[in-house]
């Protein structure tokens, strides 16, 4: 794909190569995102961050990777502080933000709604989330996780063994992953949720179609044997008509140090893409793993620094400029990704 100018909307959009592409930049983001040099890169530039539902990492990540990159971030956190809630359309909002910003990251509760802002947008847009339907930028960094983590134990994404866990319905950043994962070769799928909250079939036929091997089950000890990397979501309240409709399905599937000992695999990767659930009633990946080796889930959050760095990098055509304004720190910090 061209990145230069481009929207960021699905993971469709992407070829192996391209996704190659932003993890190559990624890598090279780590001096930056580790605080050991300063790049001046975006200065002047502006972010307009539209976070319509509620986010801590992905918005915070985002407005970290542009500055960053030298940029400056204005942000909008609440459809109730928008004009929106005087009856403006996203086309009208989409025609005035871009008039302020040189890019935007948006998340909106509805499917599609990032994509109608992008066509009235004059700037390039970053799908920052649009209720159940798609994260690409989620999906992006878990993938760079994946596979650094994979590479420390010699494994590769190909041929990978991968558990989802939980509401693979409403999850979209299983939806976006298994997506992304199409462009590989060999996987295995242990799908594991109750069945009323199972991965959409649209999916599964799609992964079966490109050769992927899928296990669709509820018996969570059987779905976690032989796995590579184990992905757990927490059940995604917003998304039912109501709290006791989710409270039916919430805490039924759980890991913790004992079900990960006796199911897992020694070197099995635990992954989330935050955030946990840890109420006691939910609990689906349990404290007592905080410091297990194997537990990425903050390595994770540190990685989607490193991809929204990329991207804006790459959208912005400055990836040949970041080194040549690169000036060394000035402050002391501690190291934080050891």
């Amino acid at each position: 794909m061209e990145f230069r100018g481009a929207h960021i909307l699905s993971v469709t959009q992407f070829e192996r190569d391209d996704v190659q592409r932003v993890f190559e930049v990624a890598d090279s983001m780590e001096p930056y995102a580790h605080r050991l040099r300063i790049s001046k890169a975006l200065d002047g530039a502006i972010l307009g961050s539209m976070f319509f539902e509620p986010s801590t990492r992905t918005r915070v990540s985002f407005g970290c990777a542009f500055n960053l990159l030298g940029g400056h971030v204005r942000e909008t956190t609440d459809i109730k502080s928008s004009s929106i809630t005087k009856g403006e359309s996203l086309y009208d909002t989409a025609r005035v933000i871009s008039g302020y910003s040189d890019v935007v990251v948006m998340r909106h509760p509805q499917p599609g709604s990032v994509a109608e802002f992008a066509k009235a947008s004059r700037v390039p847009v970053i799908n920052g989330g649009d209720g159940p339907n798609e994260h690409p930028s989620q999906a992006l960094l878990d993938l760079y996780t994946i596979k650094k983590e994979l590479i420390s134990k010699q494994r590769s994404i190909d041929g990978m063994h991968i558990a989802m866990v939980g509401d693979l319905k409403h999850g979209r950043t299983v939806h976006s992953l298994s997506q992304l994962l199409l462009l590989y070769k060999g996987i295995t799928f242990s799908l594991i949720s109750p069945r009323e909250l199972k991965m959409p079939d649209s999916i599964v036929a799609e992964l079966r179609n490109a050769g992927h091997e899928v296990i669709e089950t509820e018996d969570m000890e059987a779905g976690l044997k032989d796995n590579d990397t184990v992905y757990l979501t927490r059940i995604q309240e917003e998304r039912f008509e109501n709290k006791l409709e989710a409270d039916i399905y919430r805490g039924r599937f759980r890991m913790n140090q004992a079900i990960y000992t006796r199911h897992c695999q020694p070197n099995t990767v635990i992954m989330h893409p935050l955030p946990r659930d840890s109420r006691e009633e939910a609990n689906e990946l349990d404290n007592d793993l905080n410091q297990h080796p194997n537990l990425a889930i903050f390595r994770q959050t540190d990685n989607g620094v490193l991809v929204r760095m990329a991207l804006f990098a790459l959208i912005l055509d400055v990836t040949d400029k970041i080194d040549r304004n690169a000036t060394d720190v000035g402050w002391y910090t501690e190291s934080r990704f050891d």
